[in-house]
């Protein structure tokens, strides 16, 4: 019986597309390499494993999301008016 070994992936679960060169913004590579990856051979994904970190290097960053528990940790406390029950 053959001995696999595990296949080499670039991915670190980061999985999003820069709109405008078509690559991820995790691992750099295309919609089509990630699709097609599995199906490569070695020396294929040793190929686009080397010209990924300069893919990266050029990616547009996505600005990173702002958290509900950032906006409110940032937002000026809201004024808590206490209830007058003198009036009833």
């Amino acid at each position: 019986m053959e001995n696999a070994s595990p296949i080499k992936s670039p991915c670190i679960l980061v999985c999003a597309i820069e709109p405008n060169s078509g690559h991820c913004y995790g691992c750099g590579r295309s919609r089509d390499e990630i699709a097609g990856w599995m199906s490569y051979s070695h020396q294929q994904r040793d190929e686009i494993m080397e010209a990924l970190p300069e893919r990266v290097s050029k990616l547009e960053r996505r600005p990173r999301r702002v958290t509900k528990r950032q906006r409110l940790r940032e937002a000026p406390p809201k004024r808590r008016d206490t209830l007058d029950l003198s009036s009833q």
